[in-house]
């Protein structure tokens, strides 16, 4: 898929793969600071570029219900299409010098996934990864054919043929939708909301696994009622049973709010367990329960969390609970 086209005479293009929809002059980058206008295409300058790689826990993506208790080989590289006042990896999403940073072919990647004992695949994450389309398209293909399943941890903030092309080389996503509100989209991060719940509708109506993260900032989209409305619209557009993750705000980058109270993500939980089967809660001290995994239908605990330490209780091989018999993974 060609993602950019030329505009006017002047060796300008228009990047097609986000919503900013960059028109980018010679020599020149796009928002995201890592496509770049080289003699009149739009490049990827960050193909092959890593930031860094680990060996992660499934859970940490969060992905709760794709292979629970598995690890998956999570890798990042630099530059980002949003701009979050308050992102938790801005010295990688905001850096636009990947100076000696290390390179891996596709081939290598996909090779060094396949040969880690115990690892499912790969999860392209840490910075923004649809930004890194093309590399990711061709790992993950690569990755597939050894075998591999691969994840998409993402802001979802791109545009549909795109990400109508990248379900067919991804197997889960988690997206970020960090706001019910245009409002805050424009004024935390530069974007907006529409492309975003564009996005979770193309990947719920593609059957790829899906599950969503808020991370819940103090004052800016915590209140019951865009819970709700978030919550609603998620049951009518995706399902029901899309894991739902509210996250627990730290002060981060540019902003300097207080932590969020944890009252504030046990209360939003239960407002939004009105409306979708599973709801999680995530960065809260202590063991609540709020990420231990309950059969929608008979309330048995089918899988304790505590951290990124899983153990499951409760399912049957084939992914039901043990109890009742309801598919939960």
């Amino acid at each position: 898929m060609i993602l950019w086209e030329k505009h006017g005479n002047e060796g300008t293009v228009r990047c097609l793969l986000c919503p900013h929809l960059c028109l980018i002059k010679q020599g020149r980058r796009g928002i995201c600071g890592v496509r770049e206008n080289r003699n009149g295409e739009v490049q990827l300058i960050t193909a092959g570029v890593i930031s860094g790689y680990a060996l992660d826990p499934i859970e940490k993506k969060p992905l709760y219900h794709f292979y629970p208790g598995s690890s998956i080989l999570a890798v990042g590289s630099y530059g980002c299409n949003l701009r979050c006042d308050y992102c938790q990896n801005y010295h990688i999403s905001q850096n636009k010098d990947p100076g000696g940073s290390r390179l891996l072919e596709p081939e290598d990647l996909a090779r060094m996934a396949a040969s880690l004992p115990g690892n499912i695949g790969i999860a392209y994450t840490y910075n923004e990864p649809l930004i890194w389309y093309e590399y990711v398209a061709a790992c993950a293909r690569m990755a597939t054919l050894e075998g591999l399943m691969n994840v998409m941890v993402s802001n979802g903030y791109i545009m549909p043929e795109p990400l109508k092309e990248m379900t067919e080389f991804i197997d889960a996503f988690n997206i970020d939708l960090k706001s019910f509100s245009n409002d805050f989209y424009r004024n935390c991060t530069g974007a907006t909301l529409n492309p975003v719940l564009e996005a979770i509708k193309i990947i719920a109506a593609s059957g790829r696994h899906l599950e969503i993260t808020t991370l819940i900032l103090p004052g800016l989209n915590d209140s019951a009622e865009e819970m709700e409305m978030e919550a609603q619209w998620i049951a009518e557009n995706a399902g029901t049973g899309v894991p739902l993750h509210l996250s627990r705000y730290f002060p981060m980058y540019r902003r300097s709010d207080p932590a969020t109270p944890p009252e504030t993500i046990i209360k939003l939980k239960e407002v939004a367990e009105e409306y979708l089967d599973v709801v999680y809660t995530g960065n809260m001290a202590g063991s609540d329960g709020g990420s231990d995994t309950r059969c929608p239908s008979c309330d048995k605990i089918v899988i304790r969390r505590s951290g990124y330490s899983t153990r499951i209780t409760g399912l049957t091989d084939d992914g039901e609970c043990q109890k009742c018999g309801r598919k939960i993974v």
